[in-house]
């Protein structure tokens, strides 16, 4: 199972976003994609930080209650963001994803820059196709 990767499982084109945008875009964007959160990235496509459905709920009740609605992805995006790259093993990441968090992870080459996002759905899909592979030589 070492031998599946994560670029090979990962999503391609997932939704990314900018420091710039309103946490109201940010909502908009996640909820059309039906994504659990999004990777942040700068005008190079580099990943720095990562906002989930979470974060942003926790600023629209802030937001709702004091009546502001100025917030930017970069006021409540978290910037320790944990990423794999695309050769990682999707074993190393199933392992990594028995923690609570994150759900997603940002994949990103070895100059950080953004090339997809794999995640449970994702791994568990791998661990499957690998599974009835196995199940079918078997037989």
């Amino acid at each position: 199972m070492q031998s599946l990767k994560v670029a090979d499982f990962m999503n391609c084109h997932p939704v990314v976003l900018t420091h710039n945008m309103t946490v109201a875009e940010v909502v908009e964007r996640l909820i059309t994609q039906r994504n659990p959160g999004a990777p942040v990235v700068d005008e190079h496509h580099c990943l720095v930080g990562f906002i989930s459905e979470q974060d942003c709920l926790k600023q629209m009740l802030e937001s709702g209650y004091y009546r502001e609605q100025a917030a930017r992805a970069k006021d409540v995006m978290r910037t320790d963001v944990l990423s794999v790259k695309p050769y990682s093993s999707v074993l190393d990441v199933a392992e990594q994803m028995l923690l609570p968090k994150p759900k997603v992870y940002p994949v990103v080459d070895d100059e950080g820059r953004l090339v997809g996002c794999i995640s449970r759905a994702d791994v568990l899909r791998a661990i499957d196709l690998h599974l009835r592979d196995g199940y079918k030589q078997a037989v």
